[in-house]
């Protein structure tokens, strides 16, 4: 990103741009930032967004021979188009030749790095990857927003939200919005803050039943169940969710005794590296084969509720007894 934020600061920029990856937040940013700074803000007439599935490509190729209108280049904004999944030839023939008079900004979460437009692009412009954010990063990315307010918050606060939040950039401004409302006149940000007024994610509620689960605290796991379900969860979808994370458990236990370390388990498993370490902590609490057993358990009773011989939220009871 240190060459695309160069490109905004001089002004000096390619012919087409990529932005992909899973980060939601740093692709909405770049794309913000790279159109205010290519576009007069109000300039509506050198500007065309589009976005989805059914874009017609013949359509932005005549836009882009259109000149553009008393300024020196039209923006031509691309999102979640799947040019880069499928074969786009004659998109990305058109892209070798263009005129200097138009930029392309396409904005994608998956690419496939073999494809001709894929290849065309990187050879005529700039493409930047924005996926999920280590733990570093985002540690100094919300200490940073939380001095910009004047306000002082502690590591182990930061690190708390995270957990509590999840590391989905997006959702996590909403929370630091949240909670500098909520402590408009304090000067630091507690714990206890995040406590009152953050939201916990269901998939990290789902870990916090799972660490019950491994602690033998029967009461607890059922409490945080309970939870869920009087948030309207439904009972089948907190079971998947249980047997997702119990997966994740033992594909990370496997990985750990082949030795692999946090950042190669995280790539392998697809989690986020911070996820990753706290799998890899969770996943002491359990031997191989009493994961496996609970993988059968939940089998069991996610047919049981589907057959009907038993209610589901029952089910999901059963399930977090038998195996505290």
């Amino acid at each position: 990103m240190k060459n695309l934020n160069e490109d905004i600061k001089t002004g000096q920029f390619k012919q087409v741009y990529l932005l992909y990856g899973e980060e939601a937040y740093l692709k909405k940013q770049y794309k913000t930032r790279l159109t205010k700074a290519i576009i007069p803000e109000g300039d509506t007439m050198n500007y065309s967004y589009y976005e989805g599935k059914n874009i017609s490509v013949p359509e932005i190729i005549d836009l882009a021979e259109t000149m553009p209108f008393f300024a020196a280049h039209r923006l031509i904004v691309v999102e979640n188009s799947g040019f880069f999944k499928t074969a786009s030839p004659e998109l990305a023939d058109y892209i070798k030749a263009m005129p200097d008079t138009v930029i392309f900004l396409f904005v994608e979460t998956e690419v496939d790095k073999r494809g001709k437009l894929y290849k065309a692009v990187k050879e005529k412009g700039r493409i930047v990857e924005m996926g999920m954010q280590d733990e570093k990063t985002l540690l100094l990315w919300i200490a940073s927003a939380v001095k910009r307010e004047n306000k002082k918050i502690q590591e182990s606060t930061v690190r708390y939200l995270i957990s509590k939040a999840g590391t989905d950039m997006e959702n996590l401004e909403k929370e630091l919005e949240k909670l500098f409302s909520y402590t408009v006149f304090k000067d630091e940000i507690t714990i206890q803050d995040v406590e009152d007024i953050c939201t916990t994610q269901i998939t990290n509620r789902i870990f916090d039943m799972v660490d019950a689960v491994a602690k033998k605290q029967q009461k607890k796991a059922l409490d945080y169940y309970y939870d869920l379900v009087a948030l309207k969860e439904p009972p089948l979808r907190i079971l998947a969710l249980l047997t997702r994370q119990f997966r994740i458990l033992l594909e990370v236990k496997e990985l750990m005794r082949k030795g692999l370390g946090r950042q190669q388990i995280a790539q392998s498993a697809g989690l986020h590296p911070y996820v990753a370490g706290k799998c890899m902590d969770q996943s002491k609490g359990f031997s191989g084969w009493q994961i496996r057993n609970i993988l059968e358990d939940a089998a069991d009773m996610e047919e049981a509720a589907k057959t009907g011989r038993l209610d589901s939220t029952m089910c999901v009871e059963i399930f977090i007894v038998k195996n505290n």
